[in-house]
């Protein structure tokens, strides 16, 4: 039988054979051979590797065309398929009588045929290609050093979706298409590679890494496109990624500087490392502040060689995916079915893992959406080949007793990770979302026309919420989205102010788009897609039920949601669970919108149990009730509702609080008229009646918990964050009577909020509630991230606040400008602190201005910040004219010896000052001789000096002002350029001196 028969006889098992693995490898193999044999011309290549066409119509395309070139190019097609294709995928093919000495023939015959370097790239064209597959980088800096290509040729080879093979043969394409002296320059590069070999003293991968190629490909690959809740819109995570806020969660303390912006690379470097011992980090972060956002970035950058170049292997695991896993796995099965299948040799690929451990990185993304919490009673399990739940290997990998030595990187939304866990944390980083300046940028990638983009940011401008709001990426790409909804509400009552304005903002936008025909819709929009809120609002409420987030095609038919209500786009296609499964599964584009829908059903169902919103807004008390479940309530529960009470409390808190939060915003008198052509009047009151007596009862239950004040203390409360969400439940309603009325059973001088993740969205809700006080207060904020977006949103309430504490927030310059303006007209504002945050000489005017201003003000704390010897000049002049300063503090500064003099020069004739700290200033004994008169003049009391440069004169100075002064208790000179000897005879000569 001829080659030109058996061809034509054996098409279907052809095709089969180059297309049942998906990959076109070995297409794009069997068209190397052919080109460099002279089979096929070039354009005949063009014709039959056309990008975007189907693997297997690009195959068939190549049978035609050797079909139609007759029997000596069909015998060279069996030749090449018998080259390429693996033994079990040629298995049944007949190959005819090609032989290998007839190939070589043909191979030399070709190169006798073409001399110009273009034909010599083409006749060696698959040798070419295995050796550029290791050598991309280094042929494209050699053409482009030569000007043969342009960097825009280099993105082009380089593209992410390419192995390095198909970069290999792209680079020859491109090549070709230059021309002949782009030719000649890589086939002299390949000559002067193989004249000089790399020295062998550079370190090469280990022999058993053969898989990072592969893995970089298809990390790369899965890491191109924004994953999280842009995946409707296949934006480019290199054009829209935009960098958060990094933090280590320590926060520091007050004797240690603050450190610089946390990059990427420092969350798997040393930096901030607690535990030596310990592989895990923990990047924490509210709902929406871009974490799986973070991970990708990491991803694509590893996988593109640019970070993390000491890790050969890097597995990528998504925790909701991981929670629907119901076999028990072994860590091999984890490896190699969840993040990329080898082609061959995996137990070689797993014996280097083993062998290597440092070498390798795991990042597990959204640890708080398992279906399980850890603790110390879950089951040890070391071994990497024995299968066991994913919660238990998941557990074992985190805490070490599994793959010790291999780096974890794991992220969570905060309440989330126990003290289980949390004792086996290299170290925790905070993502704190965007600063003022990410958001401009965000919103300017977002919008390619400068023109909108500049009208959005000026809208936001106009809008403190929701520039607030914007803080959280989330938020901001909502906003940049329903851009055209923004900018036609204007800036009067109707602008988004809450979480709720802007998810019913995207809810309508979506809505629209799905009825463009119409230009404008209605008031009644809700209620011409209440099937579509109530099918997804089912779907969702369910699955906070039974922490799920990744939906069958089932489960959609059981809540009653059709085709259409997917092409809505809240629902997006998730990534197949495993290898072994081929239907669909869906999810909501963010979990966030997963609790708006779920809030949506709660309110729009007229069918729902009376208990189910008392239920939601104390998730506490089902849990202190034996028995409270669906096997026991099943005869009073809807099966949705039965599904909430079961919800495990490590993953269900958080959402439900959310879903909470949107129930409050939706039945806010805000959006009754919204609302009423979907839901009676009458159950609405009932609904908005029965959260207003949640939040009530909640309030209370907090402030019932506040101690009694110890003698001689001031009475306050150390608010938890249950108590932050239900001030945001309050300000989600936008209603003030509800506030007052609230606010007038707190009653304490000190309300404590720290380390309590407040965010500019929080600070609103605080201002918009705690501006209804009765009695002044002093708000203590520190260790938080408010930041200078967050300092605007406090503004309103600042007339109730007799002192303000900011410590470490990431304030700068600006949002003092803000604070201070607003400061000066309130009368009872008389302390603030601000260590910790990023204030320079630039703000010092600005507290002149407030010392001069304010004769009532009392306490001024600037420690640790970038107060220079110019800006404690400034501030001087302030110090001067005031008449009521107790205490100052400028601690960890930069001010020296002429900044210590002008401190001292103003403050000579103070008769209140009493407690003064110029700690690690750098003041020597010039500015401690100038002191002196201070001490001997004024009412001081405390004088704090410690870590600078003084010397005996500057200590011989501060004696002589002593004896004349018995008010100062103790100078603190401790960590001065002193000898034992000089610090024990000063010590014995002033006992108020302490070293």
């Amino acid at each position: 039988m001829s080659a030109r028969q058996l061809v034509l006889r054996q098409r279907a098992e052809l095709l089969c054979a180059l297309c049942c693995g998906g990959s076109s490898e070995g297409l794009e193999s069997v068209l190397d051979l052919l080109l460099s044999w002279g089979m096929l011309f070039w354009e005949d290549y063009q014709n039959v590797r056309v990008p975007g066409r189907a693997l297997c119509a690009n195959t068939r395309v190549l049978l035609d065309l050797v079909y139609t070139k007759g029997d000596e190019t069909c015998r060279l097609l069996l030749a090449a398929f018998k080259q390429v294709l693996p033994e079990a995928q040629r298995a049944g093919l007949s190959f005819g009588n090609c032989r290998t000495a007839d190939l070589e023939n043909t191979r030399d015959d070709t190169k006798e045929l073409h001399g110009t370097a273009i034909q010599t790239l083409q006749t060696d064209r698959p040798g070419l290609v295995r050796r550029l597959r290791d050598r991309i980088e280094g042929a494209l800096e050699v053409l482009l050093d030569t000007g043969s290509f342009t960097p825009s040729d280099c993105d082009e080879v380089q593209l992410p979706v390419y192995t390095p093979s198909q970069q290999a043969r792209r680079l020859l394409d491109q090549v070709r298409s230059k021309g002949e002296p782009a030719a000649k320059v890589l086939l002299q590069y390949f000559q002067q590679t193989e004249d000089h070999p790399s020295p062998s003293n550079q370190e090469s991968p280990p022999k058993g890494c053969l898989h990072t190629k592969k893995l970089r490909s298809t990390v790369s690959a899965q890491s191109h496109f924004l994953s999280t809740y842009g995946g409707t819109s296949s934006l480019s995570l290199e054009d829209i990624y935009t960098e958060g806020q990094l933090e280590l969660a320590q926060g520091g303390s007050e004797a240690q500087p603050q450190t610089g912006a946390l990059g990427l690379e420092d969350v798997v470097g040393l930096v901030g490392t607690l535990n030596q011992e310990a592989d895990t980090v923990l990047v924490s972060g509210e709902a929406g502040s871009g974490k799986s956002t973070l991970l990708q970035r990491l991803h694509l950058l590893w996988a593109r060689g640019a970070v993390l170049h000491d890790f050969f292997l890097l597995f990528p695991f998504s925790c909701r995916r991981l929670s629907s896993e119901q076999r028990e796995l072994s860590l091999r099965e984890l490896l190699f079915l969840h993040c990329c299948w080898p082609d061959g040799d995996q137990d070689r690929i797993f014996q280097f893992i083993l062998d290597h451990p440092h070498l390798i990185l795991f990042t597990f993304d959204g640890l708080d959406e398992l279906m399980q919490s850890f603790s110390d009673s879950e089951q040890r399990h070391c071994c990497p080949t024995q299968c066991a739940p994913v919660p238990t290997l998941l557990f074992n990998l985190l805490q070490g007793s599994l793959m010790k030595g291999v780096r974890k990187v794991v992220t969570s939304r905060p309440e989330a990770v126990g003290p289980a866990l949390k004792r086996y944390l290299r170290k925790e980083v905070l993502l704190k979302g965007f600063s003022p300046a990410g958001i401009d940028c965000f919103v300017r990638k977002h919008h390619r026309d400068p023109t909108v983009a500049t009208r959005v940011l000026e809208s936001l401008q106009s809008n403190t919420a929701l520039l607030g709001l914007c803080h959280i990426p989330v938020f901001c790409w909502i906003v940049s989205k329903c851009y055209k909804e923004l900018l036609g509400c204007g800036e009067g009552e109707g602008s988004p102010k809450t979480i709720t304005d802007v998810y019913l903002m995207i809810l309508q936008h979506f809505f629209q788009r799905r009825v463009s025909q119409r230009n404008t819709m209605g008031i009644g929009w809700v209620q011409e897609h209440q099937d579509t809120a109530l099918h997804l609002g089912k779907l969702a409420m369910e699955g906070l039920g039974a922490s799920c987030y990744v939906f069958t095609g089932t489960e959609l038919q059981k809540c009653g949601v059709t085709e259409e209500d997917i092409c809505m786009g809240f629902l997006i296609r998730s990534k197949d669970l495993s290898s072994s499964t081929n239907c669909k599964h869906y999810e909501f584009l963010h979990i966030t919108m997963q609790c708006f829908f779920a809030a949506l059903y709660i309110v729009l169902n007229n069918n729902l149990d009376r208990s189910t919103i008392p239920k939601l807004f104390q998730p506490q008390a089902r849990q202190q009730q034996p028995g409270f479940h669906r096997a026991c309530l099943g005869h009073c529960l809807t099966q949705q509702e039965g599904a909430l009470m079961e919800a495990n409390t490590a993953a269900e808190t958080p959402n439900l609080q959310i879903t909470a939060t949107f129930v409050s915003g939706l039945l806010s008198q805000r959006h009754r008229s919204l609302l009423l052509l979907s839901c009676p009047g009458p159950t609405l009151d009932r609904k908005s009646k029965q959260v207003v007596t949640c939040l009530s009862k909640g309030m209370q239950k907090h402030f019932k918990s506040i101690p009694r004040p110890v003698e001689g203390e001031k009475k306050s409360m150390h608010a938890m964050p249950g108590f932050v969400w239900l001030i945001k439940c309050i300000h989600e309603m936008q209603d003030s009577r509800i506030a007052r009325d609230t606010m007038a059973k707190l009653e304490v001088e000190h309300l404590k909020l720290t380390y309590c993740n407040i965010g500019p969205v929080e600070c609103t809700a605080l201002a918009y509630v705690l501006q209804h006080l009765r009695n002044p207060v002093g708000l203590q904020l520190d260790y938080n991230y408010v930041g200078d977006v967050g300092v605007e949103q406090l503004l309103p309430c600042l007339h109730v606040c007799h002192s303000v504490y900011l410590r470490h927030n990431n304030i700068s310059d600006e949002g003092i400008r803000k604070l201070i303006e607003k400061g000066i007209q309130c009368e009872r504002f008389q302390k603030i602190a601000l260590f910790n945050n990023k204030l320079t000489d630039a703000c010092t005017e600005c507290f002149a201005h407030l010392l001069k201003m304010k004769q009532n003000f009392l306490s001024l704390r600037l420690g640790n910040n970038n107060i220079t010897a110019a800006g404690a000049g400034q501030l001087a002049e302030g110090l001067r004219f005031n008449r009521s300063l107790q205490f100052l503090g400028l601690w960890g500064n930069k001010i020296g010896d002429k900044g210590a003099e002008a401190i001292a020069n103003a403050l000579k004739d103070s008769q209140t000052l009493v407690w003064l700290s110029l700690v690690d200033n750098g003041v020597g004994s010039a500015g401690a001789c100038a002191l002196a008169p201070l001490i001997k003049n004024s009412t001081l009391e405390e004088l704090w000096l410690t870590k600078n440069c003084i010397t005996r004169t500057g200590v011989e100075c501060l004696i002589l002002a002593l004896e004349s002064n018995t008010s100062v208790k103790a100078v603190w000179l401790r960590g001065n350029e002193l000898s034992p000897e000089e610090v024990e005879e000063m010590t014995q000569q002033e006992p108020r001196l302490t070293f």
